[in-house]
């Protein structure tokens, strides 16, 4: 299961600035993902070695003093229920104000590991006017300054002691399918549809989460298991708690699964949450395949296939070479197809190219068309190898890798996808000194 730690607390006292702190230094960033709504943001970090999702919950106010406790019980209610560790900030210059009191309430409940961050500390006096916060009833407190790094050192120190320091992914001997996307795009029902018609399935197990549920399913000549990560609506949710469920899901989904199946709603169109989650699954370098559902609503005289397909890979690009398929959880339609395509992009995933194979096809190639040269640094690429990795990785050996434009490396990509069935799959092209 995958280290989350979340940061609570009521506006202004620096939730943003401290999550960006914590993900811009020591290069502990891997990925910012900006999140499904307007006021939350998503990162991938690591400190000492340790791997964590943090997710910045800011900017709820809204309303009434008491729609406002309101808002910040359910966020705290979110934290509590999928963080690993909850991060509650507070700032010293203002002190324990009313909403603080709401939130120290719900947390002193937690059965989770609370870290009371005390921000805005940048002086001696600061200091001591920090032990007010031991009011809060919630132990021990960190003194930062989320502005100028101070104390985040010993933050980070802390807060990895609390995680796992090697999160177990889930070992599987068969290949794994997750189903994401968006709340109501038909994830259920594509869910209910596949293992309802198919008699080949073994068993149903209960996942990590509440609502996440493997099965076992038999089909094609494969055997995998369908990871569905339906049922976000269990509480008692607002839109905007559900799409914060939604992103919470599609993290642990896809960082466990092979293969990302994600679902959009045909009526809607590919959507801001929909990138997120894509974004999610190709720097997490897993197989994509597209399902565009409920396509029996649309009106086919005033969007053809073909056109919303391009539509769709126009807001990927550069990374568009992604199957797009046009299904009907509700009549069925083709959704079988979409396993059979799913199986097929786990195979061009774990494609292993012969390095003699490799070399044959790249090296006349980049001969004709060599890396552009800079400040009279003329590029040579020598030698290049596939990576072991769990996906497609190549690695170009030369004389100046840090010469090498992206856009040479995305045509080195082209031209191995112009030889090789990579469709579905990030491939990662990385420069290394000869």
């Amino acid at each position: 299961m995958s280290n989350i730690v979340a940061i609570v607390g009521r506006p202004n006292v620096g939730k943003s600035t401290l999550f960006n702190r914590l993900i811009g230094e020591r290069q502990a960033i891997v990925d910012e993902q900006s999140g499904v709504t307007r006021d939350r943001t998503y990162g991938k970090s690591t400190w000492n070695g340790v791997e964590f999702n943090l997710i910045d919950s800011g900017g709820y106010v809204k309303g009434s003093e008491d729609a406002f406790e309101g808002e910040i019980r359910k966020q705290v209610d979110i934290a509590i229920s999928e963080a690993s560790v909850i991060l509650f900030v507070v700032d010293v210059a203002a002190g324990i104000m009313g909403p603080d009191e709401v939130v120290a309430q719900v947390l002193r409940k937690a059965r989770k590991p609370i870290m009371v961050v005390v921000n805005k500390v940048d002086n001696g006096e600061r200091i001591a006017d920090a032990t007010e916060f031991y009011a809060l009833g919630l132990g021990d407190y960190f003194c930062i300054s989320s502005i100028n790094g101070s104390g985040t050192g010993e933050l980070l120190d802390h807060l990895v002691t609390l995680l796992s320091p090697d999160p177990e992914e889930e070992v599987a001997e068969l290949p794994r399918f997750a189903i994401v996307g968006r709340p109501n795009v038909g994830k259920s029902s594509l869910t209910n549809a596949l293992l309802g018609t198919n008699r080949n399935i073994v068993t149903d197990i209960a996942g990590t989460t509440r609502d996440t549920i493997d099965s076992h399913y038999s089909g094609y000549g494969f055997e995998f298991t369908l990871v569905d990560t339906a049922g976000i609506r269990k509480k008692k949710s607002v839109h905007e708690d559900v799409e914060f469920y939604s992103v919470l899901r599609s993290i642990r989904a896809i960082e466990g699964c092979d293969v990302c199946i994600l679902m959009i709603d045909a009526t809607q169109g590919f959507e801001h949450q929909d990138m997120t989650i894509l974004g999610l699954a190709q720097k997490n370098h897993k197989g994509i395949v597209i399902l565009v559902n409920k396509w029996d609503l649309v009106e086919k005289d005033t969007m053809s296939t073909k056109e919303y397909t391009e539509r769709i890979h126009a807001k990927m690009a550069p990374f568009n070479d992604v199957p797009v398929l046009f299904v009907s959880a509700l009549t069925k339609q083709r959704i079988h197809k979409a396993l059979e395509k799913a199986v097929d992009v786990y195979k061009n995933r774990t494609t292993r190219i012969p390095t003699k194979k490799l070399n044959d096809l790249m090296l006349p190639i980049m001969e004709r068309t060599p890396p552009p040269s800079v400040k009279h640094h003329y590029i040579k690429i020598k030698y290049v190898t596939q990576l072991p990795t769990h996906f497609p990785s190549f690695a170009f050996f030369c004389n100046h890798p840090q010469h090498v434009r992206e856009d040479y490396r995305r045509f080195l990509e082209n031209k191995l996808r112009d030889e090789y069935d990579f469709n579905g799959v990030p491939i990662e092209i990385y420069m290394r000194k000869k």
